[in-house]
């Protein structure tokens, strides 16, 4: 089966994955699914992934993270910039979703960071989920 976006399909599976209370979940991979990984675990929502090996592209295995009793991390995991239309944010315009709360995924020329991390670098680029 062929994937037109993967990052959609990435995020549909770890948003299906945390409403089952998985402990892991597989995706394809590439380097902004990886990315996008490396900004899960760094904000805490998840606690590492590994790439494994299948004589192809590879597959992705996101560990997720929950809270102290069981609960969910986040509620919504929104797939901003599409094939169809894409969302370019310039330095000054980064989000802040769920006032601050949350966290922007952004497609930048220094690789895939937070909003955060984009803030501070002083970088714009391509909005590619926002997580609440």
């Amino acid at each position: 089966m062929s994937y037109n976006d993967t990052i959609s399909d990435m995020l549909t599976r770890v948003r299906n994955a945390m409403r089952n209370h998985s402990e892991s979940v597989d995706c394809r991979n590439s380097n902004v699914c990886q990315g996008i990984a490396k900004v899960l675990q760094s904000e805490g929502y998840a606690e590492g992934f590994s790439v494994i090996d299948d004589g192809r592209q590879g597959i992705l295995r996101v560990r997720l993270s929950y809270g102290p009793r069981g609960e969910l991390l986040f509620s919504h995991l929104r797939r901003e910039s599409k094939p169809g239309c894409r969302v370019y944010v310039k330095a000054t315009e980064i989000p802040r979703p769920a006032a601050g709360l949350g966290v922007a995924v952004i497609s930048t020329p220094r690789g895939v960071l937070s909003d955060r991390q984009a803030r501070q670098e002083h970088v714009g680029g391509e909005l590619l989920c926002t997580i609440q």
